[in-house]
């Protein structure tokens, strides 16, 4: 697939981009950042036009840093989806998020705040607390096709004004692409000016490894419901490519032999209904087919295991 690096895509190997003058051109990286389960990922999906950030109703669904890129004639955006700020289940796995936040916002151009139409609380403060002071700040107001009292807006955006100088307000639906076109446009004079980093084409500098593993994982957040173990993930102990056809090896790591049975259901019909579906989905992302085998694997502790979190991907 032309849009997908199989490898990871770094800005050194675009030496066309490197030598090419973009007159008033302007790029620059973007934190995607907001309490779990505010529609950051479904707002970086809606951006760059396509799904490489999973989408869940339950929070805690983006647990890595999630890179997506937008290139139009002006400039190019490079988007970093966080995972939302965790202030619950004190655990590595969670010690590690809150790392990873806090390392974007510390190397980034700008910062896209995202919030719930009149919904602003204690862990929305949280996150706004932990950005820069120096950072520059877009208030994304998010959901607000949901806001069934309209008038409410401007006073809500009134109360949250008043928490910090913010560089602009743009208020969106992600979910429905209302006004994601004005974001753009209203974020692009607040990006540096420079030459583009990535190719045109490019959507994300994640491999189709990682992108295999989380749309795998997507579907267990949708799929198991209220019975989702917290201490699940995804582990590809294989991915091979043969022309068209990509051969998938999965394991689901759980954290208690007891979930093992959750995951593979009765008969095993839970497991293999996930894992059709990752692989219909997979196949539409790579534009070919895929061979996707998937099992259950008990690693007990693993949240709280450095060692263990590392081999799995986590910063």
């Amino acid at each position: 697939m032309s849009d997908i690096d199989q490898d990871q895509g770094t800005p050194e190997g675009n030496d066309a981009h490197q030598t090419e003058q973009h007159p008033g051109f302007r790029t620059g990286f973007v934190a995607i950042v907001g309490r779990p389960n505010v529609g950051k990922s479904t707002l970086l999906n809606r951006l760059i036009g396509q799904k490489i950030s999973i989408v869940s109703s339950k929070a805690q669904t983006t647990r890595h840093r999630v890179t997506g890129i937008l290139t139009n004639d002006d400039a190019q955006f490079v988007f970093v989806d966080t995972p939302g700020f965790q202030t619950q289940h004190r655990n590595a796995l969670n010690r590690s998020m809150n790392r990873t936040v806090s390392q974007v916002l510390a190397d980034v151009d700008l910062v896209f705040f995202v919030i719930e139409a009149g919904r602003f609380g204690e862990d929305d403060r949280k996150v706004l607390d932990v950005i820069p002071a120096d950072a520059r700040v877009v208030l994304v107001i998010n959901k607000v096709d949901l806001l069934k009292d309209k008038t409410r807006l401007l006073p809500f955006i009134d109360e949250v004004r008043a928490l910090r100088d913010f560089v602009e307000i743009v208020p969106l639906s992600a979910e429905r692409g209302r006004n994601v076109e004005a974001l753009v446009a209203t974020a692009t004079p607040l990006l540096p000016q420079g030459e583009p980093m990535y190719a045109e084409d490019e959507i994300t500098d994640r491999s189709e490894r990682f992108l295999a593993a989380e749309f795998l994982r997507e579907k267990l957040f949708r799929l198991l419901g209220d019975e989702l173990p917290y201490g699940i993930a995804v582990e590809i102990e294989k991915f091979e490519t043969e022309g068209n056809l990509r051969r998938i090896f999965a394991a689901v790591i759980v954290d208690k032999p007891g979930h093992k049975g959750i995951v593979i259901g009765k008969g095993g019909e839970k497991l293999k209904r996930i894992s059709s579906e990752a692989r219909v989905e997979l196949e539409r992302l790579f534009d070919g087919k895929v061979y996707l085998e998937v099992w259950v694997k008990v690693k007990s502790g693993w949240t709280d295991d450095e060692r263990a979190l590392k081999s799995l991907g986590y910063e």
